[in-house]
């Protein structure tokens, strides 16, 4: 396997080097991989968005049937602005058996060590397909997962099997939390801070939302179900930004809050959306208006996307596990695409290379061993294409 690691490093500072920042294109480094896995012996195909800037790519060697096994990992990578690296953050460097780089971890490296395998792989395909799915701005709310699950879905394309190779230290992930992102932007009416009753305080009722918003994260931890194993087990509400305002002395027109949810179970996503959609009809605007029948609250959602649920059956977990050794699955906290490939009906876990630890950070890295226990997995998989 030297060989194959020494090729999977070759092609992960290769991938590196494109700035595949969410939002931005991913074409060249899609027209790379699609080089690889076309020499393999894939069928590829890329599946562009509405812009034509970015795609997915999703390639099958082997038969076109159903009852394959894919392999997916999002080519977008997080901004690097603000964090202090030590090295450019787009050339890959090695280090004490660490390789540096911005995606390295999450998730290059195993797009990288999947394509690296791809001929080997090519040979042991026999009656069931081998399926590769590289995602565009899965950072942003995993829009291309969505795009090309439709896309599969309208082609009567039914893969059996994924694994989402997400950082996890290979360790084999049954379930995680979905994960819903919002902005709720106020519009009051400004005025002289002398005078707060004649105008309409955007900040004001802001807090008011944002209060609201904690109150209901407590109400969720009394709806924690019994089989949760997550940390922590209930559904978690998070205010990441509170914008407003203009000046001490100006009643603040515009405000916003950036916020998050999620949820454990499907009705606590529903819950809390219900009971803010309560509280901003009969209880805020009704203030607002009172004085200013122009006052607005508007949410719009960033993204919301599917928690990968735990299943009594589940083929994915039971090869994953054969394949890595494992004695059994966990759950975490943040969230992958899994959950819409699991929506297509296949069984889906996550299992990658690298530690979450390591992703968003500066100096992001990934280790060699890691790659090493990524391909030995690969290796054995070979045999479940028979």
């Amino acid at each position: 396997m030297r060989a194959k690691l020494d090729d999977t490093v070759s092609l992960l500072r290769e991938l590196v080097s494109f700035p595949t920042i969410s939002h931005q294109s991913n074409l060249d480094l899609l027209a790379n991989l699609a080089g690889w896995l076309e020499a393999a012996g894939a069928k590829v195909e890329l599946i562009h968005d509405e812009s034509g800037t970015r795609a997915n790519l999703f390639a099958t060697i082997g038969p076109e049937r159903d009852g394959g096994i894919l392999l997916s990992g999002h080519t977008d990578v997080v901004p690097v602005e603000g964090q202090d690296w030590t090295n450019d953050p787009f050339e890959l460097v090695e280090r004490e058996d660490r390789l540096y780089g911005r995606g390295t971890c999450d998730m290059k490296g195993f797009i990288a060590a999947c394509v690296a395998m791809a001929p080997v792989l090519a040979h042991e395909v026999d009656k069931r397909p081998l399926h590769f799915a590289f995602t565009y701005d899965e950072e942003i709310g995993c829009i291309g997962a969505q795009a090309l699950v439709d896309r599969l879905r309208a082609k009567g394309i039914k893969p059996a099997i994924g694994i989402i190779g997400e950082p996890t230290n290979m360790r084999v992930i049954e379930g995680h939390k979905g994960c819903c992102e919002y902005t709720t932007r106020f519009h009051g009416l400004a005025g002289h801070g002398s005078r707060p009753e004649l105008g309409v305080n955007a900040v004001e009722y802001a807090v008011r939302y944002l209060s609201r918003l904690l109150e209901l994260r407590e109400d969720l931890k009394a709806r924690t179900p019994d089989w949760s194993r997550f940390e922590p087990p209930w559904s978690t509400i998070n205010p990441g930004a509170l914008l407003g305002g203009t000046a001490h002395n100006v009643i603040a027109e515009e405000a916003e809050i950036r916020w998050e949810m999620r949820p454990v179970q499907e009705g606590d996503g529903a819950f809390v959306r219900e009971q803010m959609r309560s509280f901003v009809h009969n209880v805020l605007l009704p203030d607002m208006r009172r004085v200013h029948p122009g006052a607005a609250i508007v949410t719009e959602t960033e993204g919301e996307v599917a928690g990968l649920e735990p299943a009594s059956v589940n083929e994915a977990r039971a090869i994953a596990m054969e394949l890595t050794g494992a004695n059994g699955a966990d759950l975490v906290s943040f969230g992958t695409e899994a959950g819409i490939f699991q929506s297509l009906g296949m069984d889906v876990v996550v299992c990658g290379p690298g530690s979450i630890e390591q992703a968003h950070k500066p100096d992001e890295f990934i280790e060699l061993s890691q790659l090493s226990q990524c391909l030995g997995m690969l290796e054995r998989l070979g045999g479940r294409l028979m």
